[in-house]
């Protein structure tokens, strides 16, 4: 019992994503740079949404609020391993660990959540353009972020206690830069079988349901597009869908990998690489993603950029 007792309350020893190399000052330095800039990129995407009733849609509304996860996630994650680095330790307590846990994965699941509905509204834009207003209401996309928080919360409430209560192995020592499901669980000493089949089934539900509702809602837009005449249009219908495209593979991709790849496929080395670019890189991307290829978002950049200076002949109808 004093032996479980030492296990909860000993610090964990992370060690971290730099190595002790002449390009670990370079690596820090370049992941220094993406998290302020992921955060003025996620943050100036909310402003733009907010301020320009252009943006005033449900797929912007959307948006927001996925930016807004971006900034919280990789918050959770980023700061604690650039002081570790700075400070030379690496050590985060049991509490600490715990709360890092739950946060990443309330936020990572509620994105996972998110990334699917939007499809619906994809779906939506092209299959029904006329019952765009109906089907994605203010109700609907309330609904739909609610469904988001809600699957992220329960992924948290559910995996946490699960993984948090396992008997940890003396040494405490995890082979990552962040608390994170899967290390966790190698951290463990004893019989894992029946957390590890709960955790697969969590992860694999937490995947499978919105990654079906991706699958199911772009076979029907391809159909759709595919009966399409006008080559003009067919066009603007991918124009519409590759930027939630390109976000979902990476998201998706890196994150099948991590959750659902059988262990002897993973290594250390793998895992902190592909954690790194869905947590630390995505949350970046994805806002470049979506104005560099978004026609609406550097319209408005360049109207909010033209009131700032006062340009008279920028029209201030809608700010």
């Amino acid at each position: 019992m004093d032996g479980d007792n030492k296990t909860f309350s000993s610090d964990f020893t992370l060690t971290g994503l730099f190595t002790q190399s002449a390009a670990s000052s370079f690596l820090f330095s370049i992941i220094c740079a993406i998290f302020f800039m992921a955060m003025i990129a996620n943050g100036v995407m909310i402003f733009l949404i907010h301020i320009d009733p252009h943006l005033h849609t449900p797929m912007y509304f959307l948006l927001s609020h996925l930016s807004f996860i971006d900034m919280m996630y990789i918050s959770t994650i980023v700061p604690k391993m650039l002081v570790d680095y700075l400070v030379g330790k690496g050590t985060i307590s049991f509490i600490a660990c715990t709360a890092q846990y739950f946060l990443y994965m309330g936020f990572v699941g509620a994105e996972f959540f998110l990334l699917g509905l939007m499809a619906y509204d994809r779906y939506v834009a092209i299959c029904n353009p006329l019952r765009y207003p109906v089907l994605m209401s203010h109700r609907v996309c309330g609904m739909i972020l609610a469904s988001s928080w809600f699957g992220g919360a329960l992924d948290s409430f559910l995996l946490t206690p699960i993984t948090m209560s396992l008997p940890f192995c003396s040494s405490h020592k995890i082979n990552h830069f962040f608390c994170e499901a899967p290390t966790m669980l190698r951290l463990a000493c004893g019989d894992k079988a029946a957390y590890e089949m709960i955790m697969y089934t969590c992860c694999v539900m937490m995947l499978l349901i919105p990654f079906s509702v991706v699958i199911a809602s772009y076979a029907r837009i391809l159909i759709t597009v595919h009966q399409m005449r006008s080559a003009e249009g067919k066009k603007k219908a991918f124009a519409t869908c590759s930027s939630h495209i390109m976000v979902v593979t990476l998201f998706y991709g890196a994150a099948l990998y991590t959750y659902m790849l059988p262990r002897p496929y993973h290594t250390p080395i793998k895992d902190k690489v592909f954690s790194a670019f869905y947590t630390i890189l995505t949350p970046l991307l994805n806002p470049l993603i979506y104005s560099l290829r978004n026609t609406d978002v550097t319209g408005a950049f360049k109207r909010v950029l033209a009131r700032c200076q006062g340009d008279p002949g920028v029209s201030r109808e809608g700010f």
